[in-house]
């Protein structure tokens, strides 16, 4: 029930419904609104997106062949190899929409003229939130397997990432040591260092703030993170806050924890082709009003594994 200014014993109230002389009145300004951060368009690339048209299509990713280097002796007979170029499908399977209908009546009555541009727009907002959810709740098991659980390192297989029922408890005073470890697994792939990145959740990213950054350079700013409050880059990741992380129940030397799937590579790992193949508002056929409506069709592919890396932890209270 609507509030009343409160009245003093025994005065009459010409606000209660039985005289009801003071209006209910509504804002002309709709509520600001807060979105959750995306983070797969700084993550993934488009380099393949190509014309896609409707859920089904497929972009075919062809791959640079290896060549084979053989040690040669004079007047030996040359062996030529006949390189072939293998294909990485990249299909366009998943799609998402959203719909709304007006009312003429509405339309004509309403004292916010715009609020179809205003949906419109937090339609927009929610299907990006949507997509990038959906990646980063199933990439991460396509890391490649010398990139992810307690015996990550191609080379040296002897860095801890964390694995289920057994997950890495963080710390602010073992945060840029992980970070650290994160890139000596793509130091061990040969992954370039232009284009690294990593997906954080928000406890962590404040981890990070609170570490012993003394040396600004480490962030690649000219301040310390302690003072700027800016994540930046650190050995060369940028990092990315996230609260769209998929988060698992797990155990930690017998106690519940809860453990996040965080996400780290290179630009070149993970490729994402979309297409807005809806965007309309036509007449509602059976009433007054209007219908709005868009869909948009997309798929990705972890492409290069072993560009691509999985963080399995957990914020410890030590």
């Amino acid at each position: 029930m609507p509030g009343v200014y409160p009245p003093t014993p025994g005065f009459r109230n010409i606000g209660t419904t039985t005289m009801r002389y003071i209006p209910e009145l509504y804002s002309g300004k709709l509520l600001v609104k807060f979105y959750a951060a995306t983070v797969f368009g700084s993550i993934a690339n488009t380099d393949y997106e190509g014309e896609i048209k409707q859920q089904g299509d497929t972009v075919y990713i062809r791959s640079v062949p290896n060549i084979i280097i053989r040690e040669h002796k004079k007047g030996q007979t040359l062996v030529h190899q006949t390189p072939e170029s293998t294909a990485v499908p990249l299909l366009i399977d998943k799609g998402r929409y959203w719909a709304f209908a007006t009312d003429d009546v509405d339309d004509a009555q309403t004292d916010i003229k715009n609020y179809h541009d205003v949906w419109t727009t937090d339609a927009s907002e929610q299907l990006k939130i949507s997509i990038d959810r959906d990646i980063l709740a199933n990439v991460f098991a396509d890391a490649h397997a010398s990139n992810q659980g307690s015996t990550a390192g191609l080379e040296s297989s002897s860095i801890n990432l964390g694995e289920t029922a057994a997950p890495l408890p963080l710390t602010k005073a073992n945060i840029l040591d992980v970070l650290v470890d994160c890139g000596t697994v793509l130091d061990e792939q040969n992954v370039p260092e232009s284009g690294r990145y990593i997906v954080m959740a928000p406890i962590f990213c404040g981890m990070i703030k609170k570490s012993d950054l003394k040396d600004a350079s480490l962030a690649g700013d000219g301040t310390s993170i302690l003072r700027n409050g800016r994540v930046g880059m650190i050995d060369r990741f940028t990092i990315y806050s996230s609260n769209l992380l998929t988060k698992t129940a797990d155990t930690f030397e017998g106690d519940a924890v809860t453990v996040f799937n965080m996400v780290f590579g290179q630009m070149t790992a993970l490729t994402f082709a979309s297409q807005l193949v809806k965007n309309e508002n036509l007449k509602n056929p059976t009433g007054f009003g209007t219908l709005f409506r868009g869909l948009q069709v997309y798929g990705y592919e972890v492409i290069k594994p072993e560009a691509f890396g999985h963080l399995y932890a957990f914020k410890s209270a030590a």
